[in-house]
């Protein structure tokens, strides 16, 4: 839950970036991946000896990496539902591939600097600058395991994207019904 949270929070900007469509399929592909590093997880039941929980998955370089060979395979995937949802303002093959890419990104980075407040209480410490940089980064400011600390981040995640979704007006789309009051505005 705190990790959705954190993906949640890092992608508030893509309200200020794109329209409402737009910035609700930034959103969605960033909370989407802001579990990307714990794929350790996995890796460590199958390949025991190389992988272990807050290794070389947890580092900026194996998120940016991932991103970019995700970005690659899930562009022309992404194509024509992107397309829909910017009404005929598209974007080029290589925006999209940034645009994927930044938020595969953002939202592995989001998991990092979770694990940056929380990792030292059950976990070891992450590392997210190596082979830059040695040691590990923690601050040890949040509990993993606390459901108080994770349902007040994930609702105030909720509540901004909220906030801000309403003061943009989404709802003036296409599709909305006409009645007078709203045929009357500009």
């Amino acid at each position: 839950m705190g990790h959705i949270a954190f993906g949640l929070l890092f992608a508030v900007p893509a309200w200020f970036v794109w329209d409402g469509r737009v910035s609700i399929a930034f959103i969605a592909l960033t909370t989407t991946t802001a579990m990307l590093p714990d794929v350790d997880l996995v890796l460590s039941s199958v390949f025991p000896q190389t992988f272990s929980h807050h290794g070389v998955t947890h580092t900026l370089l194996f998120v940016v990496a991932v991103s970019i060979v995700a970005g690659a395979i899930v562009t022309p995937i992404l194509r024509k539902r992107v397309d829909s949802l910017t009404r005929g303002d598209r974007f080029d093959s290589t925006s999209l591939f940034l645009f994927v890419t930044g938020a595969f990104t953002l939202g592995g980075a989001s998991h990092l600097f979770a694990d940056m407040l929380s990792a030292p209480d059950i976990a070891p410490p992450v590392n997210p600058f190596w082979p830059f940089f040695a040691k590990p980064w923690s601050v040890d400011v949040l509990w993993y395991n606390s459901i108080w600390a994770n349902s007040v981040l994930l609702a105030t995640a909720l509540v901004l994207h909220l906030g801000i979704w309403y003061v943009f007006d989404p709802f003036d789309h296409r599709y909305r019904i006409e009645t007078e009051k709203t045929a009357e505005r500009p």
